[in-house]
């Protein structure tokens, strides 16, 4: 028997845990239970281990992303699914804002579209990161990358929306 493979940013899980969280994620039950509940676990899990637990984590690798909020001017943080991309820089990181498959685009994405500096925390570790909004086939080509990880395909379908992709690059602080 083949050991399992890797995937970006931590250790394989069992693989048919992996399937059936990713045929759970895109039912739309899903999209109606886990909004009110997944971010606001992370986000206490953050506070409460310094970033170093995230629930979602063990699906899929994911960072605690603080941006600026458009109207309030005041730090907001989400926690967003990631792709590392060690390919460009140990700190790259392609984000989509899939919002659970809902109507709108998650907030973090409008605050990103106006001001794109931002802090990541990956694993613990904080960071100052640029995000550039991806387009055409540069869109094209992480859509791909990022559908091979979790089904973003059934989230645009069921929102009736393009999701903003985003790739985060390390900025001087």
């Amino acid at each position: 028997m083949s050991p399992s493979p890797r995937r970006p940013g931590g250790p394989a899980p069992p693989p048919l845990l992996l399937l059936l969280a990713r045929r759970a994620a895109a039912a739309p039950l899903f999209a109606r239970l886990a909004p009110p509940v997944l971010p606001r676990l992370d986000r206490l899990l953050h506070r409460l281990t310094g970033g170093r637990v995230q629930v979602a984590r063990w699906a899929v690798p994911s960072l605690m992303l603080t941006t600026t909020g458009r109207r309030s001017g005041e730090p907001r943080s989400a926690p967003v699914a990631c792709l590392p991309e060690r390919e460009r820089t140990p700190r790259s990181f392609l984000v989509v804002g899939s919002n659970f498959g809902r109507e709108k685009h998650p907030a973090w994405t409008g605050n990103l579209l106006a001001a794109p500096e931002a802090v990541a925390n990956y694993k613990g570790t904080d960071f100052p990161v640029r995000a550039v909004l991806l387009t055409g086939a540069e869109r094209d080509e992480a859509w791909k990358r990022l559908n091979a990880m979790w089904p973003y395909e059934s989230y645009a379908a069921r929102s009736g929306r393009e999701p903003r992709v985003f790739r985060l690059v390390p900025r001087e602080a």
